[in-house]
C-alpha cells in the first residue's frame, strides 16, 4: 500500500520550509535502501477491512449461483474425485480427505473442512446428500460427528454428476494456493444444486440463507423454462410447489414461498407433523413423526419439559423419544380429560415444532454477490451447462479431429504400403524414415510417427477395415459436434436429455408437505374463559393470574408478596380482562399494539412473568403506559387519551382494529412528551385529569373533537411550571374519585365536587399534596362495593374494599391506605370492579 503514495505529493503538501534534500515526516532509508513511507491508519483499516470482507464474500462465505458450492465443499469434492474415493469405490477415512484437501487447496483449519464434510454426509442437513458416510456423522440430536480418523467416506452416487466430464476442460481452472496445483473454479454441475441441496452461509454484511428443493420438482421447472424462456414464476410454481426439507413437516401458506421465488426473500412458516391417537377412553397422547428443518431434536424434547415443568402447558403425564432407524417418534401422553388440541397448539406456539424458515437466495453471479429469483437461478443454472456443453463439444472435436487426422494418415500408408515398407527400409534411421514420409506422402509429424509406431497386425485386411470404419464414424462424429457447436438448440436438446436421465435415476417424492392456508393456533372456543389479573412491571414484566389468587385485607394492612422484582423494578399497571378480550397496549410514543389475554403467559404470585419485548415488538427505551381490555372495536365507542404535557386527544375505537405487527401511531407526541393514560368512553362523559401537584380538572369529551390516528391532539389542562399529568379517567355521578398519593395516603371524593369547566383550564385543588402526603400518582372512579389493589416499588400488593376508605371533600389530606415503608412508596393503582369480585 505504501508504494502507492506518491513522494511528490507528500513533498508539495509539507512545510514550504522543507528542502528538497530533505525526507518529509521523517522517512529514513532502511539498511537496504528501500523507504518506509507513513500512511493514515484510518485508510489501512478501510482498505484491510474491505479486503477481508470481499475474501469472505467471495471465497469463503457464499455460494456460486452455477454449482450451488462454496470454495469448501467444492474442493472437497474435487479432491475426492483426483483421490479415487467415487461411489464405486471402497471407503476410506476422512481424515484422508481432509489432509488432501488442506494440503492441496483449502489452507485452512481441518475442523472447516471436517465440519463442511461432515453436512454433506448429513441426511437431515442435505436433501441429496454427496457424501457417502460410514461411523457416526452427528444425529438430529445435535451430537457430533466422531473424530475424522474414525469415520471413513466415499462419494455418493449422486455427487458423481457433479463433477462429470470434468476432465474434458468442461471448466475453467486456477493455481492453487501455492500455485503448485491447478483446481476447478467451478463444478460442471448436471445437477441444479443451488436449488436442490440449498445452502446457508454469514458473510460480511450479507447472508444465504437458501431453501432445499424436491429434485423432481426442479428439474421440471428448468424443463418448463427451456421450452419458453417467457415463462413466469407464476407458471413455474405450478411445478415447483415450495421449499423440499430432508426433515419433511408442513409448509403454513404459500405467501412466504411465492415473494422468495419473486424477490430472492421469503419467510416460510413451517410445523412439525403430529398426530393425536386415543389411547384409552377420554386420554390421548401427541405423536411427532416429522421436525422443521434445522431443529435440534433433542432441545425440543428439553424445551417440552420445561413448558410442563413451569405449568405452561399443563395435562402432560408422559414424555418419550420413541425415534429409531426408520425415523423419528417422540410421544407427549395427557392426562384423562385434557383437550389435546389445546395442548398441541400451545407445543407449537411455544416451541420450535413451529418454526420460520427466512429464505435469502444470495449467491455469487459472476463473484459478485446477488440477491436471485426463481427464474435467475434456473437461467444461471442452464446457462452454466450450455457453456459446460460447448467446452465439452469443443474438447471432444478436437479429440476426434486428431484421430481422424492420424487414421487419415494411417490410411494414406495402407493404400500405399509396398511404397512405405520400402522407404522404411532402405532409411537408416527412425528419422530418416519420418522424414521420408513426410516428403514422399504429404504427411505432418503426428501422421509420420504414428505410421512407425504402427504394429504389423495392422497390416491384415480385418485391421485395414476396422481403421476405414473407425475413419468414417469418425467424421460422421465430427459433423454433429460441429452442429452442437453451432446450435443452441441442439445444446438445449441435450440439457434436456440429462435432465430426464437425472429424474429418473434420483427423483424421488416430495417430503414436505404445503397447506393454502395458515390456521390459527389458538382454537378460543377450546380456552375457558375466565377473569385475569394482569400485571405489568417496570422494566417491562407483564403476566396474569386468576383473580382469586388476591384474598381482602383491610385498611392500613401491610399486604402481600404479589410478585418477586428485580432491584429497581416494580409493579406499574395492573386490571381485570377476560381471556377472550384483547388488550390494546399503548406505549409512552403514541404507539399501539393488541393481544389477547390468553396469549399472555400465566404465571403464579410470586413468578416475575414473561418479558413484554417478547410478547410485543418495542423499538429501544419504549415503555407500556396503558392497557385497555376490549372485547370487540365497535364505532361508537372512543378512545381518550391524555399526555404528560397535558394534550387530550378523542378517536374512534374502530380505527384500532387491525394494528400491525410492529404497531401503529395512536396519537402523534411533542419531543418532550409522552401518552400517561387512555380511557374508554362512549362519547358523551365527563373526563377528569390529575396531575401531580393534586390539581384536578374535569370537563365534558364533546369538547374534544374526533381526530385521526396521527393527529397531535389539543389542550386539556394547562399545568403549572414543574407539574404534569398523573392520570385521566372518566366521571361518573354513582361512583367517586379515589385520590391516592406515593405514601400510601389517600380519599374518596364525590364528582359532585367538582364543577365542570371548558377544557385547557388549571383545574382545582384535589388533595394536599404535603409532604406527609407526597405527590399524586394515580386518581380512580370507584363505587362502594368495588375493591382496589394497590402496589409498592418494592412488589408489595395490598387488597382492601372501596368502603374501607373515606369519603372527604376536595381540600383535604385523606386517611392512611396503606402502610408503606420510609423506603418504599406506591406506585399503582386498580380497581377490581364488583361483580369481578
Amino acid at each position: 500500500m505504501a508504494d502507492n503514495i506518491d513522494n511528490e505529493n507528500i513533498q508539495d503538501n509539507d512545510s514550504s520550509n522543507t528542502s528538497e534534500d530533505e525526507v518529509p515526516f521523517d522517512i529514513q532509508p532502511t539498511e537496504t535502501g528501500e523507504k518506509i513511507l507513513p500512511i493514515l491508519i484510518e485508510d489501512e483499516m478501510k482498505k484491510s477491512f474491505m479486503d477481508y470482507a470481499m475474501s469472505v464474500i467471495v471465497s469463503r462465505a457464499l455460494p456460486d449461483a452455477r454449482d450451488g458450492l462454496k470454495p469448501v465443499h467444492r474442493r472437497i469434492l474435487y479432491a475426492m474425485k483426483e483421490a479415487g474415493i467415487t461411489y464405486d469405490k471402497a471407503y476410506k477415512k476422512s481424515a484422508r480427505v481432509v489432509g488432501d484437501v488442506l494440503g492441496k487447496y483449502h489452507p485452512h483449519g481441518d475442523t472447516a473442512v471436517y465440519d463442511s464434510l461432515v453436512r454433506m454426509v448429513q441426511e437431515f442437513s442435505l436433501r441429496y446428500p454427496f457424501i457417502d458416510g460410514q461411523g457416526n456423522f452427528g444425529s438430529i440430536d445435535g451430537d457430533s460427528a466422531a473424530a475424522m480418523r474414525y469415520t471413513e467416506v466415499r462419494m455418493d452416487k449422486i455427487c458423481d454428476e457433479m463433477l462429470l466430464d470434468i476432465d474434458k476442460e468442461t471448466v475453467s481452472t486456477r493455481p492453487n494456493y501455492d500455485g503448485s496445483l491447478q483446481e476447478p473454479t467451478v463444478l460442471p454441475a448436471k445437477l441444479p444444486n443451488l436449488l436442490i441441496n440449498g445452502s446457508t452461509g454469514i458473510a460480511v454484511g450479507m447472508a444465504t440463507n437458501m431453501a432445499p428443493h424436491n429434485l423432481t420438482e426442479v428439474i421440471n421447472a428448468t424443463l418448463m423454462l427451456i421450452d419458453n424462456s417467457d415463462v413466469t414464476i407464476s407458471q413455474m410454481m405450478t411445478v415447483i410447489k415450495g421449499p423440499d426439507f430432508p426433515t419433511g413437516g408442513v409448509i403454513l401458506g404459500s405467501q412466504g414461498i411465492r415473494s422468495a421465488y419473486e424477490t430472492g426473500r421469503g419467510k416460510v412458516l413451517i410445523r412439525a407433523v403430529a398426530e393425536i391417537e386415543e389411547m384409552k377412553k377420554d386420554k390421548y397422547r401427541i405423536i411427532v413423526t416429522e421436525l422443521p428443518y434445522q431443529v435440534n431434536k433433542a432441545k425440543l424434547i428439553e424445551d417440552i419439559a420445561t413448558l410442563v415443568r413451569e405449568k405452561r402447558v399443563t395435562g402432560v403425564t408422559d414424555l418419550r423419544d420413541e425415534s429409531d432407524r426408520e425415523g423419528i417418534r417422540v410421544v407427549v401422553e395427557l392426562s384423562r380429560g385434557t383437550n389435546a388440541n389445546v395442548v398441541l397448539n400451545q407445543l407449537y406456539k411455544h416451541t420450535q415444532m413451529q418454526t420460520t424458515f427466512g429464505i435469502i437466495n444470495l449467491a455469487l453471479v459472476d463473484d459478485v454477490p446477488r440477491e436471485l429469483n426463481l427464474k435467475q437461478i434456473l437461467r444461471i443454472y442452464l446457462e452454466h451447462r450450455v457453456d459446460v456443453i460447448q467446452r465439452r463439444t469443443l474438447f471432444l472435436l478436437k479429440k476426434a479431429e486428431d484421430r481422424a487426422h492420424i487414421l487419415k494418415g494411417l490410411k494414406i500408408a495402407l493404400d500405399h504400403l509396398d511404397a512405405v515398407i520400402s522407404l522404411i527400409r532402405s532409411s537408416k534411421t527412425v528419422e530418416d524414415a519420418r522424414e521420408g514420409l513426410i516428403s514422399e506422402f504429404g504427411l505432418d509429424e503426428l501422421q509420420a510417427k504414428a505410421i512407425l509406431d504402427m504394429r504389423l497386425q495392422k497390416l491384415t485386411g480385418l485391421e485395414r477395415q476396422k481403421i476405414d470404419d473407425e475413419y468414417d464414424e469418425l467424421v460422421k462424429r465430427i459433423a454433429e459436434l460441429k452442429e452442437i457447436i453451432e446450435s443452441e438448440e441442439k445444446k438445449y436438446g441435450i440439457i434436456r436429455e440429462e435432465l430426464e436421465d437425472l429424474k429418473e435415476r434420483f427423483g424421488d417424492q416430495r417430503r414436505t408437505a404445503i397447506k393454502s392456508s395458515v390456521e390459527e393456533l389458538e382454537n378460543e372456543d377450546l380456552i375457558p374463559e375466565e377473569d385475569m389479573v394482569v400485571t405489568i412491571t417496570n422494566s417491562g414484566y407483564i403476566k396474569r393470574l386468576p383473580v382469586d389468587t388476591y384474598s381482602q385485607q383491610h385498611r392500613g394492612g401491610k399486604g402481600v408478596i404479589g410478585m418477586d422484582t428485580k432491584e429497581e423494578d416494580f409493579v406499574v399497571d395492573i386490571f381485570v380482562a377476560s381471556t377472550h378480550d384483547y388488550i390494546m397496549f399503548f406505549t409512552n410514543r403514541g404507539r399501539v399494539h393488541w393481544r389477547k389475554v390468553y396469549e399472555i403467559p400465566e404465571g403464579s404470585r410470586q413468578s416475575r412473568g414473561k418479558a413484554i419485548v417478547n410478547l410485543l415488538e418495542l423499538d429501544e427505551g419504549e415503555l407500556v403506559t396503558a392497557m385497555i381490555p376490549v372485547s370487540e372495536f365497535k364505532e361508537d365507542m372512543f378512545l381518550f387519551m391524555a399526555t404528560r404535557m397535558g394534550t387530550v386527544k378523542k378517536s374512534q375505537l374502530s380505527d384500532f382494529s387491525n394494528p400491525r405487527k410492529k404497531g401503529i401511531i395512536a396519537i402523534s407526541l411533542a419531543d418532550d412528551d409522552e401518552l400517561v393514560n387512555v380511557a374508554l368512553t362512549d362519547g358523551f362523559r365527563d373526563m377528569v385529569m390529575v396531575s401531580r401537584h393534586g390539581k384536578a380538572i374535569r370537563f365534558p369529551e364533546d369538547e374534544v373533537r374526533v381526530m385521526g390516528r396521527s393527529a397531535r391532539g389539543v389542550r386539556g389542562m394547562n399545568l403549572e411550571a414543574g407539574d404534569m399529568v398523573v392520570s385521566l379517567d372518566m366521571v361518573d355521578e354513582t361512583a367517586s374519585l379515589l385520590t391516592v398519593t406515593e405514601n400510601g395516603f389517600g380519599k374518596r371524593t364525590e364528582f359532585e365536587e367538582y364543577r365542570s369547566m371548558h377544557r385547557g383550564g388549571r383545574g382545582v385543588i384535589t388533595i394536599v399534596t404535603s409532604l406527609r402526603n407526597g405527590p399524586v400518582i394515580n386518581v380512580k372512579s370507584v363505587h362502594e362495593d368495588d375493591d382496589i389493589i394497590l402496589t409498592s416499588s418494592e412488589g408489595i400488593i395490598i387488597r382492601i374494599p372501596v368502603k374501607d376508605v373515606r369519603v372527604q371533600g376536595r381540600n383535604t389530606q385523606g386517611v392512611k391506605i396503606m402502610d408503606v415503608r420510609a423506603s418504599d412508596k406506591v406506585v399503582g393503582v386498580a380497581r377490581l370492579k364488583a361483580e369481578e369480585d
